[in-house]
């Protein structure tokens, strides 16, 4: 089995799950959000936004292949970079971290170990560019499809809550104690992974 993981950029943005190509839901402020849906122009946006973290901050995300097929993937960034972010009653994303905003891999693919590569690969990018952590607003009454990650399955991978909500608690993980991972936390990354983005498309919040 040949896998790969490639930096996210507008050449394979294609490879996303389509409603995950036009999803501006952590791209643009509410508001924005919404006109954007509304006058169908969220795929334009999507690749505006792309386009311009790439440019200023680097890469943003990761593409998942196995047998040059595409399987999954994960999108992050400074929270200066996503405005949906200040619209969470636990924001800031602390200083030192960087947010995960979604990650997805397709039901079939899992299982694989692809879910521990592919956070210890943002994990590594990460340290390089001088962060300690990645954090996440996770959805604790998450119960079907959307953009947030379930709260309770970012604790099983060893998320730990740094300002608790009973909506939205804002979790962290230290990213050293990503590179020492084992397959013990496999089965915990695919509930996570997997339950993130499946049929039916994703709705707002």
């Amino acid at each position: 089995m040949g896998r790969r993981l490639v930096p996210l950029t507008l050449d394979n943005l294609q490879d996303l799950p389509k409603r995950c190509r036009s999803c501006v839901f952590w791209e643009l402020d509410p508001v924005s959000g919404e006109a954007a849906v509304k006058a169908g122009t969220s795929a334009l946006e999507k690749e505006a936004w792309i386009s311009a973290v790439l440019l200023d901050w680097g890469s943003c995300g990761r593409v998942v292949y196995v047998d040059e097929v595409p399987v999954g993937f994960v999108l992050y960034a400074p929270p200066a970079y996503v405005p949906r972010s200040s619209a969470f009653p636990t924001s800031p994303v602390s200083p030192d971290a960087v947010q995960l905003m979604t990650a997805f891999i397709m039901p079939g693919y899992q299982g694989q170990g692809l879910g521990r590569v592919m956070v210890q690969t943002v994990a590594k990018d990460l340290l390089r560019r001088g962060f300690k952590a990645i954090e996440a607003f996770g959805d604790a009454r998450w119960k079907e499809p959307a953009c947030l990650l379930p709260a309770d399955h970012l604790l099983a991978v060893g998320f730990k809550t740094v300002r608790p909500h009973p909506l939205h608690p804002r979790l962290r993980l230290e990213l050293r104690t990503t590179l020492s991972w084992k397959e013990d936390v496999e089965m915990a990354l695919d509930r996570l992974l997997g339950a993130v983005q499946k049929e039916p498309a994703l709705r707002p919040l």
